[in-house]
Formats: structure tokens, C-alpha cells, sequence
């Protein structure tokens, strides 16, 4: 009893053993449990706060666009207010000018004054030169009664110069009728050398009589080239009908050509039709998307996009809201493009446009700005899924503008992108 009372104090520490390791134990799985829920509490609040981060950072995103859109306002307002000094300097210097011309005009107008005395003392000369002038008149008219009687002495002296004459053509009458005579024998000498040449005219006609033989062989010979003449004529005969022949089968080819045109123009006015459908139903879904947005309008068949809505002031870079509104976009055509036949050449035109002031910065002209917009704008729609042959861009720089006017409103209507649904 003595030994197994020892043995039995010898083992009473384990229970507080057991009991302590049990304790530990649960002290362990409480912990356990307290940092798996506290994991779970901080997970949510972590969640929480990264969606929080993401709203902050749209929010910053928006400020900064609109903060860009303010910054074009202001270089807008700040060109205005430069255009609107240099017109102030413009109609300074034309104040100026008017004043200059003023003061032209008042020395004009002294100088007429003194212009209209001198000639008010010219009148007065040319009064006194025209009572001189009428009594030269007067002296004229004597003159003249004095040169009237000079010519009729003259007529007297020219009968008397007539009647000369007429005695000198009788004496010229009287030497052409004896050259007359002279001729006359002159004519007898020519009939005799006429008699002359009839004899060497018989002598011809017997030449013309050898000449006849060669005229016979030559008629031999006209009437051969007559037979030759005569083939060829059937031979155009064949041809002729071999030509009307053809000329109905051209007909006969013309006629189904123009069916197959009128069959062509169906086809096409169908195809045109089917993608007028279909053209209708991806502005209507477009609509749908970007209803209510600034900046975005429907004109005729086409989308406009204001550039301040997908770029910055100056640059061909698509801002983060508009590269997700061409996200946007792409989707839509995609979903869109499933319902399109295969075989309907449809293309989605994005046209690039400018307005007219000058660029700055890397870009040479008008111009290279709109056409890289148009590209960046392909470019998304392609990494977006939309295949690159269904995508044409396409640069006006300023040459295409909506408003003419010359205001920081006009400019910044001018300033688009537009996307047009056609067919190539």
C-alpha cells in the first residue's frame, strides 16, 4: 500500500497537464478565429476602400478633362482677346489714317479753293479772248468773200484750160486709129501663121491615130481591173453580211449587257438597301449608347464627336473618357457586326477634321493633326476587336468646317471626329 500510494503521487502532475496543454489548445483556436474574422473584416474594408480609390480616381480623371477643356477655353478666350487687340491696334491705325486723309482733304480743299479763283480769272481771260476771237471772225469773213472772188476767177481759168484739153484728146484720137491700122496688118500676119499650124494640127491627128492602138490595150486593161472591181465588190458584199451578222450579235450581247446592268443595278440597290437597314440600326443603337452626352450629335448619316471629348487641346492622344466611349462604340459595332451578312462590303469611315488656326508642337500642319485623330480612333477600334478591313481614316484638316465663322464657338465646332457607316 505504502509503494502504491507513491506510485500514485508520482503521477498526479498529468492532469494538470492535460488541462493546461487544453487550455492552450483553446487559447490557440480562439486566436485562430479571432485573426480569421478580423482577416475577413479587413478584406471587406480593403474592398471597400479600393472602389472608393477607383471613384476618386474617375473623379479625378473627369476633373482633369474638364480642367484640359477649361485650359482650351482659356487659350481660346486668350487668342480672342489677342485677335480682339490686334483689331483694336488695326482700327487705331485706321483712326489714324482717316485723321491723315482728314487733313489730305482739307488741303485739297484749300488747294480747289484756290483752283476754282484761278479759273474764275481764266473765265475772265477767255471773256476777253472770246470778244478777240469774234473779230477774227469778222476779219475770217472777209476773207472768204475775198477768196470767193479768187475762185470764180478760177473757174473762168479752168474752161478756158477744158477747152485745151479737149483739143489735145482729138489729136490722141487721131494717133489710136492709126495704131489701130497698124494692128490690123499685124492681124493678116497671124491668120497666116494660123494656116500654119493647121497643117502641123493635121500632122497631130495622124500621131492620135498611132495613139489609138495603145489607147485599145488600154482599154483591155481597164476592162480586167473592171472584173477585179467586180470581185472586190463581192467580196465587201460578204464582208457586209459577215458585218451585219456581227452587228446583231453585238446587239443580240448589248441587249443581255444592259439585263445584266439592270440586273447589276437591282443587286446593287438591294445591297444599298440592306446596309441603309443596317446603317439605321447602328445609329439607332449608337443613340441608345451615348444618349445625353455633350458633345456628341447626329448630322445627316453621320456621328460627330467634338475632339475636346476624346482629345486634349492639341493633341492626337485619346483621353481616358474618350478612349472609353470608343470602347463603347467598338462593342456596339461588334455586336452589331454579327447581324451583318458576310458578303455586304460595309466600312466605317472615321473622318478626321481641323480647325483653321495654326498648329503648334509637333504636328506640321492641320492636316497631320486630323488624320493621326482618325488613326489613334482605328487603331482602338481594331485592338477592340473590329477587323482593320472594315475601317477606313481619313484626314480634312480645315478644309471641311461647319461653322465659317471666325469665333472660338465656330473653331471648336469645327474641331470633330465623325463616323460614317458606308460601303466601298
Amino acid at each position: 500500500m505504502r509503494r502504491r500510494g507513491a506510485a500514485a503521487s508520482a503521477l498526479s502532475p498529468w492532469p494538470g497537464y492535460v488541462d493546461a496543454l487544453s487550455t492552450l489548445l483553446m487559447v490557440l483556436v480562439f486566436v485562430l478565429l479571432v485573426f480569421v474574422l478580423a482577416q475577413a473584416f479587413l478584406s471587406v474594408a480593403i474592398s471597400g476602400r479600393d472602389q472608393a480609390l477607383d471613384r476618386l480616381g474617375r473623379q479625378v480623371a473627369e476633373l482633369g478633362d474638364m480642367l484640359s477643356l477649361e485650359k482650351g477655353k482659356s487659350g481660346d478666350l486668350a487668342a480672342s482677346a489677342a485677335q480682339l487687340t490686334q483689331e483694336l491696334q488695326a482700327a487705331q491705325a485706321a483712326r489714324d489714317a482717316a485723321m491723315r486723309d482728314a487733313a489730305g482733304l482739307k488741303d485739297a480743299l484749300a488747294k480747289a479753293v484756290g483752283a476754282r479763283d484761278a479759273a474764275a480769272v481764266d473765265a475772265a481771260a477767255l471773256k476777253a479772248r472770246v470778244s478777240d476771237e469774234a473779230a477774227e471772225l469778222d476779219s475770217a469773213q472777209k476773207r472768204l468773200a475775198g477768196m470767193q472772188a479768187r475762185l470764180a476767177d478760177a473757174a473762168s481759168r479752168a474752161d478756158t484750160a477744158a477747152a485745151e484739153n479737149l483739143a489735145h484728146l482729138s489729136d490722141q484720137v487721131r494717133a489710136l486709129m492709126a495704131l489701130r491700122d497698124q494692128l490690123t496688118l499685124q492681124l493678116a500676119a497671124q491668120t497666116a501663121k494660123t494656116q500654119a499650124a493647121s497643117d502641123a494640127g493635121r500632122a497631130l491627128t495622124a500621131k492620135l491615130d498611132e495613139a489609138g492602138h495603145v489607147a485599145d490595150s488600154a482599154r483591155a486593161q481597164i476592162a480586167l481591173l473592171t472584173k477585179q472591181i467586180d470581185a472586190l465588190r463581192a467580196q465587201l458584199a460578204h464582208v457586209a453580211a459577215a458585218l451585219d451578222l456581227t452587228q446583231k450579235d453585238v446587239h443580240a450581247k448589248d441587249l443581255r449587257i444592259a439585263d445584266l446592268g439592270t440586273k447589276l443595278n437591282e443587286a446593287l440597290a438591294s445591297k444599298v438597301a440592306e446596309l441603309q437597314k443596317y446603317r439605321s440600326e447602328f445609329f439607332g443603337r449608337l443613340r441608345d449608347v451615348l444618349a445625353g452626352r455633350p458633345g456628341i450629335a447626329v448630322v445627316g448619316d453621320r456621328f460627330v464627336f467634338q475632339s475636346e471629348v476624346l482629345f486634349p487641346v492639341g493633341s492626337a492622344d485619346l483621353s481616358v473618357a474618350g478612349a472609353e466611349q470608343i470602347r463603347q462604340l467598338a462593342a456596339t459595332l461588334k455586336a452589331l457586326q454579327k447581324e451583318i451578312p458576310v458578303d455586304l462590303p460595309w466600312v466605317l469611315r472615321v473622318d478626321g477634321h481641323a480647325d483653321r488656326q495654326a498648329v503648334h508642337g509637333k504636328f506640321a500642319s492641320n492636316w497631320e493633326l486630323s488624320a493621326e485623330r482618325a488613326i489613334n480612333v482605328v487603331r482602338l477600334l481594331v485592338a477592340q476587336g473590329i477587323p482593320a478591313n472594315r475601317l477606313a481614316a481619313a484626314g480634312f484638316g480645315e478644309f471641311q468646317p461647319i461653322d465659317t465663322a471666325v469665333t472660338p464657338a465656330a473653331y471648336a465646332k469645327n474641331r470633330r471626329i465623325e463616323l460614317r457607316l458606308t460601303d466601298r
